[in-house]
């Protein structure tokens, strides 16, 4: 004898045949999450905030981040201000694209020359034919003086001096490494704002 269960509160699956107007599209899936909730939960969410975080940081740490950062309180530019010019790298400001050249021919082993351009109102020294160890130097009457040496190659500049409106005078020195492999001796070049800048 087969006796009802009475504890088993599940109910059956309907019979699809039992009514004739039950549906029989399928059921609508759930709804579907868009792609950027997933990866903005849990931990990817603290990752992505720690790669954002990281990038900023690093932008910030870069020679553009710093123009920004400096431009944000409108301290001055280079070119633009020789005073903001001072002790940077000519290369990295854009400051040798205009620049004048002075190199002598004669008398000048080393091949020393200098530089000066007038929209970034400073001068550069450079040396292109000197050993490891030596010295390049450019200094300007009333101003500053500035020192780079040869770490391997045989070339080297220095970076800018600023040099004052209107007349100037400027020194160029190339000073070879003691018991190095330069053979020529300390030597320098003069320029001044009427020098033949080519």
């Amino acid at each position: 004898m087969t006796t009802a269960n009475t504890g088993d509160n599940s109910t059956a699956p309907a019979d699809p045949g039992a009514n004739s107007t039950a549906s029989t599209d399928p059921p609508n899936p759930p709804p579907h999450r868009p792609w950027w909730r997933k990866m903005l939960s849990g931990p990817a969410a603290l990752a992505y905030a720690v790669a954002v975080v990281g990038a900023g940081a690093g932008a910030v740490m870069t020679p553009l981040g710093d123009h920004v950062l400096k431009s944000l309180f409108d301290e001055p530019t280079c070119p633009g201000d020789g005073a903001a010019c001072e002790g940077k790298n000519p290369q990295n400001q854009g400051c040798g694209e205009d620049a004048g050249t002075f190199k002598p021919t004669a008398g000048n082993p080393a091949l020393l020359q200098i530089r000066y351009s007038e929209d970034c109102e400073a001068v550069w020294a450079k040396i292109e034919r000197g050993s490891p160890g030596d010295q390049v130097t450019v200094g300007v009457t009333g101003g500053r003086t500035r020192t780079a040496d040869i770490d391997y190659g045989d070339d080297q500049f220095t970076h800018m001096v600023t040099v004052p409106d209107g007349e100037f005078q400027v020194t160029a020195c190339a000073v070879p490494k003691p018991g190095g492999k330069s053979t020529y001796e300390r030597y320098c070049i003069h320029a001044t704002e009427a020098t033949a800048w080519r």
